[in-house]
């Protein structure tokens, strides 16, 4: 499962989703709220970070997992102090984020 982002349409996969938006700078990855470099939305920020027990795959009653269809967790999610939704795949990878 992979990322695609179009910088025109802003559009990305995930978990077998597509989503599509017009590009603003409210929902741009160019804006530092949504940055895979701002600090909130790094792996390197323990929040964020798949050896938390609550993003743990182990964790069986974490809240924030993501499911495929068939009901494998293919990662979790986590909500920066800014208010973005970043989705990480089961390695701590980035692979989406979704501004509220």
């Amino acid at each position: 499962m992979k990322i695609i982002a179009l910088a025109l349409f802003g559009c990305f996969v995930f978990a077998g989703q597509k989503a599509c938006y017009a590009q603003t700078w409210e929902n741009s990855p160019y804006n530092w709220k949504n940055n895979e470099y701002n600090f909130n939305n790094s792996t390197n920020n323990w929040d964020n970070n798949p050896l938390n027990w609550k993003n743990n795959p182990n964790n069986y009653d974490s809240r924030n997992g993501v499911y495929d269809g068939n009901g494998q967790r293919v990662g979790y999610e986590v909500v920066s102090p800014q208010g973005v939704k970043n989705y990480f795949d089961s390695n701590g990878n980035r692979v989406g984020y979704s501004p509220r």
